[in-house]
């Protein structure tokens, strides 16, 4: 009786996805194209245009705090930033890309230089920019937490333009769903899906840029060391592990989230989140008088 019960449940939802995918929106009919111009020879591709724009966005707006009094580092810092931050966003996003969610990659090594097959992370990216951080910060005597403060209000951007460029792309959608602005994916099957790039656009792009922002211009976290880097963490560690129930676990990848219970992804935040708390509660042990660039009056 059991058994057929769930049969019959099961042949419910069916119908019921049946029925919402002959109303639900069509990704083909959205006239979306990952390529952003095709000469023939030469493909640009908005994912590529994703992370330029995350760059340059990112770079102008660290200018922008960078100019405010009692900031850690100058503008020929900040310069230098960009490099070390773009250099660990690709060799940090790709290896952990490799590692944690496609290791067969590793039987052919030259494969990991394929950038342009797609595959990074955000959170092997977010390694390799602290790693960066820390270098540039031992070699110009710096500090290395101050910057990472700055550094965490500009990360938003590039988030906000990766998801928008993987919802173009068609990719990393949700699970099934009836919800009224469902997607029917083409590498989805003819499933109404969530559009769960475009939820993770909005709360590790929109929301959390502006939690960022606010404490940055309207409180003196910027003053207590950790503090800004804590929020960041804290805040995409559960954003993005919150989304991770309304997004299908990568292929390769569903039997470890039926075994743990949880995805790659929320595993990886969980640490994040540990991290993020421990920066909030320590940053007010950490104030402490911070002097401008140039100059010797106290700013704070």
């Amino acid at each position: 009786m059991g058994a057929g019960l769930s049969i019959l449940r099961e042949a419910d939802l069916i119908l019921d996805l049946a029925a919402a995918a002959s109303s639900a929106i069509h990704f083909n009919d959205l006239g979306l194209d990952p390529v952003a111009l095709d000469l023939g020879f030469f493909q640009l591709k908005w994912y590529s245009l994703a992370y330029l724009a995350g760059i340059l966005i990112g770079y102008w707006y660290l200018l922008r705090l960078v100019a405010q009094a009692g900031s850690p580092m100058a503008r020929r810092h900040a310069d230098d930033m960009i490099f070390y931050a773009t250099l660990g966003i690709i060799i940090g996003g790709r290896l952990a890309y490799v590692i944690f969610y496609q290791p067969e990659i590793l039987a052919n090594p030259l494969d990991i230089f394929k950038l342009w097959n797609g595959g990074m992370s955000f959170h092997g990216g977010a390694v390799g920019v602290s790693l960066g951080i820390l270098y540039m910060a031992h070699k110009e005597k710096l500090s290395w937490l101050r910057i990472h403060d700055y550094v965490a209000c500009v990360v938003p951007f590039g988030l906000f333009f990766g998801r928008l460029a993987n919802f173009v792309n068609g990719e990393l959608w949700g699970k099934a769903t009836d919800v009224p602005w469902a997607i029917v994916f083409p590498t989805g099957g003819d499933v109404p899906r969530h559009p769960s790039q475009l939820y993770e656009a909005g709360l590790e792009g929109i929301v959390l840029f502006l939690i960022l922002a606010f404490a940055f211009w309207k409180t003196k976290a910027r003053y207590k060391p950790g503090m800004l880097v804590g929020i960041f963490l804290l805040g995409y560690g559960c954003f993005r592990f919150a989304v991770e129930y309304f997004r299908e676990a990568d292929a390769q990848l569903m039997e470890f989230a039926a075994r743990t219970g949880l995805h790659m992804g929320q595993w990886l935040c969980i640490p994040m989140i540990l991290a993020g708390l421990y920066f909030i509660l320590t940053a007010k042990g950490r104030r402490l008088r911070v002097e401008p660039v140039a100059g010797s009056a106290s700013v704070a």
